[in-house]
């Protein structure tokens, strides 16, 4: 099925074309060629806006960005009660749309893919931690010695690795033996403990 798209458009067209590839086929399906079908223009329409496949990655990737930020948000993680439910409800967000969205958390993290000079993915990136770090994490302080750094480095990629074996089919979503939390949260909860 083709995209339509109204005039102006095409960028937008052809990034909703790229992720429905994306979504259906990996990052293996989604070319300069294939996007341009999908979204019905000629093959060399989307030079105008993506010179290469980095380009068009990357402004797919940022887009993902984007949608993971917002499920973020909605959680309102920054308004709860305490610090520890905050990391809660951002790891809980982070391994939702990772879930949801197998193909396109894979392709968020693929930097062989992307564009690592991009200022718009990098921002994405950068406002994501910053807004964990700077709201959430730092909170705590340091007891244990560690800086907040170390701290958000260790949840992050806690959750992110334990986000990547789920969607690998490595682990199922089960609940913790003791405190019957669900496992991607008793693992941050060990974490934070």
């Amino acid at each position: 099925m083709k995209i339509r798209r109204r005039p102006g458009e095409l960028k937008a067209t052809l990034v909703r074309a790229a992720l429905e590839l994306l979504d259906t086929g990996g990052v293996e399906a989604v070319t300069i060629r294939a996007t341009a079908r999908k979204a019905g223009v000629s093959h060399a329409a989307p030079v105008n806006h993506f010179p290469d496949l980095r380009a068009l990655l990357t402004a797919v990737a940022i887009h993902c960005f984007a949608e993971l930020k917002q499920s973020i948000a909605d959680t309102d993680f920054q308004n709860l009660p305490n610090a520890r439910d905050q990391v809660l409800a951002f790891s809980d967000a982070f391994h939702a749309y990772g879930l949801a969205n197998p193909n396109r958390y894979r392709l968020m993290w693929r930097r062989d893919k992307l564009d690592e000079t991009d200022t718009t993915l990098n921002g994405m990136t950068d406002s994501l931690f910053y807004d964990f770090v700077t709201k959430t994490v730092r909170k705590f302080g340091d007891p244990s010695g560690v800086s907040v750094m170390s701290r958000v480095v260790a949840v992050c990629s806690v959750i992110h690795g334990y986000v990547l074996l789920r969607i690998d089919g490595n682990f199922q979503g089960n609940l913790d033996e003791k405190t019957g939390q669900p496992r991607h949260l008793a693992i941050i909860e060990a974490l934070l403990s």
